[in-house]
C-alpha cells in the first residue's frame, strides 16, 4: 500500500518566469526537485545525512513532463510526490504541479541510488 502523496507549496517568483510572465519550462524541474527534497525531509531523511552517513545520492535517471496549463508570476502551486514503484535501486515517482486544483504539469520521474564516490548503483538504504 502506497502512502498518500506528499505536497509542497511553492510561490512563483519573477526569477521563475520568462519574458511573457509564464514560468520557464526548465523551472518546473526545479520545483519538482524541491518537493522531492522536502518529501525526503518529511520522511526523516535529509539528503546531506544520506550522503555523509550512507554514502548515497539519489540521481534522476529519467524524467518525462507533460505541460497542461501555464503558470504565471505570483501563482501559488502545490507540488506533489507519489511513489509509484520502489525497488532495491530505483524509485519511480509521479509528481503533479497544480494551481488551485488545476493540473499544470505532470511528471514521471525515475530516481536511482548511486554511490556518492564511485557513481555505481547501490541499494537504497531506506524503506519506501
Amino acid at each position: 500500500m502506497q502512502p498518500a502523496p506528499f505536497t509542497h507549496t511553492i510561490r512563483v517568483y519573477w526569477e521563475d518566469t520568462d519574458g511573457g510572465g509564464i514560468v520557464y519550462y526548465a523551472n518546473y524541474l526545479k520545483f519538482a526537485e524541491r518537493a522531492r527534497t522536502e518529501w525526503l525531509r518529511a520522511l526523516g531523511h535529509e539528503q546531506t545525512a544520506l550522503h555523509e552517513k550512507e554514502g548515497v545520492l539519489f540521481v534522476v535517471r529519467e524524467c518525462n513532463a507533460r505541460f497542461r496549463a501555464p503558470v504565471r508570476l505570483d501563482d501559488l502551486l502545490e507540488v506533489s510526490v507519489t511513489v509509484e514503484k520502489a525497488t532495491r535501486h530505483k524509485l519511480q515517482l509521479r509528481q503533479m504541479i497544480t494551481r488551485g486544483g488545476t493540473a499544470c504539469v505532470e511528471l514521471a520521474v525515475e530516481l536511482v541510488a548511486v554511490n556518492a564516490v564511485t557513481g555505481a548503483l547501490m541499494e537504497i538504504p531506506i524503506a519506501f
